[in-house]
């Protein structure tokens, strides 16, 4: 969390000490900014305004260090239009203060299933990466065809083999790349970007 107020980092520490979630505490962004790029998992709890940079100024320099953590906003002068604009930024909740501390841990345990879910995707999409690196050049082509919804007879005569063939390379494309389904194939592909 960071926060330029002793109070509120004090505070918020407490609360998430009571909930069995661990926390780190900083007085500034550019003092979160120095050990950033060590924090693999977690989310960001963060004030809007603070002397230097704002929380707003953070998540952009966040991204621009490619660091895709969660975050959760805190302001003692939220408006509508600032909310909108942090939610745009990325923020995954806002959170105007004096915060109940039911709402700062509900924000929190939100942010941390959003990191679980991405963490997994990325998981899952880098598998599947491993995967497709694994087939042949015609065995893609067929993973192409499949994933366009194309029936083997199309995608036979489109690469000008034989239908068996394709059977053929679908097989060794399901074998691969551990699908048990179609559906789950193309699911897992599209899910990986392919």
């Amino acid at each position: 969390m960071i926060d330029d107020e002793d109070s509120v980092r004090n505070a918020m520490s407490f609360i998430l000490d009571m909930a069995d979630l661990p926390s780190r505490s900083y007085a500034s962004a550019l003092e979160f900014l120095d050990v950033a790029g060590s924090i693999r998992e977690g989310c960001v709890v963060t004030d809007l305004r603070m002397p230097h940079m704002s929380g707003l100024e953070l998540i952009t320099r966040m991204k621009q260090l490619g660091l895709g953590l969660p975050v959760v906003m805190i302001s003692g002068h939220g408006d509508i239009p600032i909310a909108v604009e942090a939610m745009r930024a990325g923020v995954v909740d806002f959170i105007e203060k004096p915060f109940k501390k039911d709402a700062l841990l509900d924000a929190i345990r939100r942010a941390l299933d959003s990191e679980a879910s991405r963490a997994a995707a990325q998981s899952s999409r880098s598998r599947f990466e491993e995967m497709i690196a694994t087939l042949s050049p015609r065995q893609t082509d067929v993973l192409r065809g499949v994933i366009a919804g194309k029936m083997n007879k199309t995608i036979a005569n489109e690469l000008g083999i034989n239908i068996r063939t394709v059977e053929v390379h679908r097989a060794h494309v399901m074998s691969k790349t551990h699908a048990a389904s179609l559906s789950e194939l193309v699911r897992v592909a599209m899910s990986a970007g392919f």
